[in-house]
């Protein structure tokens, strides 16, 4: 194992947007977040777009497969065996929605649900290692939003190897992080009940901006819709909108070195 795989191992590595508009999820996160997405020509790559800031890989936007899939964002952990997760995730108690296969000579990977039903992919790196593009309108956060949030846990304990950190909120559940190896990589909260009834439990894609009501504004004004408006937490400041094309996303800026 190289120092690098050392380095991402079990850690988030790249998001990707599934989209049955690709041409206007472009647009729209090309103009709030000042992405320049190329889409490969190679046809095996079925429209896929590389998003960059000023040069490094941020993010991908495709196309969905079919008309039955919704507009969302997918979130993959490193791994540096897929085929070896994928049993790791049946053992544990979780599904395998997608089995592992090859992205042509960039990668390998597989898409799972976990108990609360969650979808969650993996990444084993090839040619294309994940993410590149830090800071403002890159990739800042991952959060898991599930129904029985502490039945959910021994899942990623035992599939990542993630401990958990727990930080109470005034007035509502504990705010759970998961780390590797004292490192905060992301994090889970308990769903409200009435936001349980009429979504299923799923990982929430963050952004990290330089100010986000500003960043806000800005995505209402290009078509997004209000999930939850600007508010600060205990490290900084959050939003969480609907893109045009119905995917759900966060903004954030963090004062703390660890969320």
């Amino acid at each position: 194992m190289t120092q690098a795989m050392i380095k991402t191992a079990h850690r988030p590595s790249w998001i990707d947007l599934s989209t049955g508009d690709a041409s206007g999820s472009r647009e729209f996160y090309s103009r709030l977040f000042d992405w320049k997405v190329d889409v490969n020509p190679d046809p095996q790559y079925g429209g896929y777009g590389r998003a960059t800031v000023l040069g490094r890989d941020a993010a991908g936007i495709t196309p969905t497969q079919s008309k039955d899939q919704p507009t969302a964002w997918n979130f993959y952990i490193h791994t540096d065996d897929v085929d070896e997760t994928a049993k790791a995730v049946e053992a544990a108690g979780g599904k395998v929605a997608m089995k592992p296969f090859d992205v042509g000579d960039q990668g390998r990977m597989a898409v799972f649900q976990d108990p609360a039903g969650a979808y969650i992919s993996v990444w084993q790196p090839i040619q294309m290692g994940g993410f590149q593009a830090q800071g403002s309108n890159a990739f800042g956060w991952g959060e898991l939003n599930a129904q029985g949030i502490d039945r959910t846990l021994p899942f990623y304990q035992k599939v990542f190897g993630w401990t958990t950190k727990r930080s109470p909120v005034p007035g509502g559940p504990d705010y759970i992080e998961f780390q590797v190896d004292g490192t905060s990589v992301a994090g889970a909260t308990e769903m409200d009940p009435k936001a349980a009834a009429k979504m299923p439990s799923h990982w929430l894609v963050y952004f990290d901006v330089d100010d986000v009501p500003a960043a806000f504004k800005k995505a209402i004004g290009l078509g997004a819709r209000e999930l939850v408006a600007p508010q600060s937490y205990t490290s900084g400041e959050f939003a969480i909108l609907t893109d045009p094309q119905g995917a759900a996303f966060g903004l954030f800026k963090s004062t703390s070195p660890q969320r």
